[in-house]
């Protein structure tokens, strides 16, 4: 039996995240294509009727999704940037969502809580990759020895 203690790529958390990530840029480029194509909304507030019109925030949401897209398929891939991104972006969304907190509260609470839970994974427990175990598969251990001969093979080449 090994223990991993080489990360040749992306953890299970770094995983969930990008997934994470991914999922909220599809819905938020959702949001965007819906707010630009059906870009006025009326609303009857306190006897008076209002027009909104959502194009420049369809926009915003539009480039928002993207952008979180290609984040989490960085930080799919163990980018450095993507992490980075990731967590701004988390940080965007989950201060964005604030302000949805009296319409849609359980929502709100529930996005707001996974951007926190993406913004502490890739803050606090992110494993750097170690670029001589690159090809190291612990899955083909054998046990100890077999765990020491790889590392020094491919270390070393030898």
């Amino acid at each position: 039996m090994s223990t991993r203690s080489v990360n040749s790529g992306p953890t299970g958390w770094a995983v969930f995240a990008a997934a994470l990530l991914l999922i909220a840029g599809a819905v938020n480029f959702i949001y965007g294509l819906a707010a630009i194509f059906r870009d006025e909304v009326i609303s009857n507030v306190g006897g008076q009727t209002i027009v909104w019109d959502l194009t420049a925030w369809g926009w915003i949401m539009l480039v928002f999704g993207i952008g979180q897209v290609l984040a989490g398929a960085a930080l799919a891939g163990g980018q450095q940037w993507g992490r980075w991104t990731a967590v701004v972006l988390a940080g965007f969304n989950a201060i964005a969502n604030v302000g949805f907190i009296t319409v849609y509260p359980f929502w709100t609470l529930l996005i707001v809580g996974l951007d926190i839970l993406i913004i502490y994974q890739l803050t606090a427990r992110w494993l750097p990759v170690d670029p001589d175990m690159a090809g190291y598969d612990p899955a083909v251990d054998q046990g100890p020895t077999s765990a020491r001969d790889q590392a020094t093979h491919y270390r070393t080449g030898i």
